[in-house]
């Protein structure tokens, strides 16, 4: 897990420093300890733990991540901003494609654990808007103009900043904004510090459009259509799965046309389709499927990720740029296929060339991490919204924040 460290100046006045230095100074020792403990993990012995205990491939240091886990629960406090009112703001989708925004909004705010309501023992501070309100209620539709967003978000920094002191001594280092929506990255511009600076957790993890791995958090997009994961999880066993590949999908962006043509009714292994046909259910095929292709989009997101961990179908990942979830923690090719935009036509061969025994094993490990990208209400240990937070608490672990004396 990374640990490089960023610098981020308090620039408190005189009469508020003395008292400032202490309290940041308890919480940096306590981050201090709380590096030296995941470090020693990394070649230490397993941790007790009654509900998990992470182990195998499928992480880059399993004990490194259970320390680092233990630690969040331990320690981790999250200040909320209460400025704002709904719909922009506290309030978010919950039934979408975007729905993971509104979620974690909603489970962040009714947390007792990691929120705190004072913002002195803070570690970091949410900016609770939803990216796609914003977009519903904000934007011109068909306008191209992102000004009005741009400046909603402005306005809000702006508050925030002359309000609390947190905002500007750091320069935004431990904040963080959650979102979903393509537009993700764009509302991101409103502000140069919350760009540069903040923590931007992003379905829409694109290195090419400015998601910096080492400052920004990655996390899936999850269309929970009637806002819960029943009747989604779970599938049969390989024995069962008898088609090699499936993908069904509309025309959007650029690689799902490639896809298309090479490949859309051309291969009874490979069931590649625009269009279902009448009568056939679209989970049934991840579930009958051993691989499921999830192309990027407009943007290099896909719900058919998670889909597929869901059905117990080893994902293949094609897009270029795109940074999955939770990479830091989890080693995406123990248990997915990253195919490259180019490597489109060689499709099947590279599918055909990955042995039963090492499909049999990214297909079990594919069922062990899907805990980690389950959706629950309540959220439960290691599931979807405790990643989140832990990808957040890692990127605060590598931010000193600091007197300027």
């Amino acid at each position: 897990m990374p640990m490089n460290e960023t610098h981020a100046s308090v620039m408190n006045n005189p009469a508020t420093r003395q008292k400032e230095y202490t309290s940041l100074g308890r919480l940096e020792g306590r981050l201090r300890r709380a590096r030296v403990a995941i470090r020693d993990a990394r070649f230490g012995n397993k941790t007790h733990d009654a509900d998990y205990i992470p182990n195998g491939p499928m992480y880059w240091n399993a004990n490194a991540f259970h320390r680092s886990y233990l630690e969040m629960e331990k320690r981790f406090k999250v200040f909320v901003y209460e400025e704002g009112e709904p719909p922009l703001f506290h309030n978010g989708p919950c039934k979408s494609i975007y729905s993971m925004e509104g979620n974690f909004i909603h489970e962040i705010e009714v947390n007792k654990q990691f929120r705190t309501r004072n913002p002195e023992e803070a570690h970091v501070y949410f900016l609770p808007y939803s990216v796609t309100m914003l977009v519903r209620f904000v934007y011109v539709r068909d306008s191209h103009d992102f000004s009005p967003i741009r400046q909603t978000v402005r306005d809000y920094v702006n508050i925030i900043s002359t309000k609390y002191p947190y905002w500007n001594r750091s320069l935004a280092a431990d904040h963080f904004t959650l979102a979903c929506h393509d537009w993700g990255p764009e509302t991101s511009n409103s502000d140069p510090y919350l760009r540069k600076n903040s923590i931007r957790g992003l379905c829409n993890a694109n290195t090419s459009e400015g998601f910096n791995p080492s400052k920004d958090v990655s996390f899936p997009e999850i269309n929970l259509q009637t806002g819960d994961t029943h009747g989604f999880l779970g599938g049969p066993s390989p024995r069962l799965r008898s088609i090699l590949a499936f993908f069904a999908g509309g025309v959007h962006g650029p690689i799902r046309p490639i896809l298309l043509e090479h490949w859309e009714n051309k291969d009874e292994d490979l069931r590649v389709h625009q269009y279902l046909p009448k009568g056939v259910n679209y989970y049934d095929m991840m579930r009958k499927s051993k691989f499921c292709l999830c192309p990027s989009g407009y943007e290099v997101a896909s719900p058919r990720v998670v889909e597929a961990i869901y059905t117990g179908c080893v994902p293949v990942l094609i897009s270029d740029h795109y940074v999955p979830p939770f990479g830091d923690v989890l080693n995406w090719k123990s248990f997915s296929v990253e195919v490259s935009v180019s490597d489109i036509p060689n499709l099947k061969n590279i599918l055909t060339s990955i042995s039963t025994r090492q499909y049999l094993r990214m297909q079990r490990r594919v069922i062990q991490v899907r805990r980690h990208f389950e959706f629950n209400s309540p959220p439960k240990r290691f599931d979807v919204f405790h990643m989140i937070l832990h990808s957040i608490w890692l990127r605060r672990l590598n931010v000193r924040v600091h007197d300027d004396e």
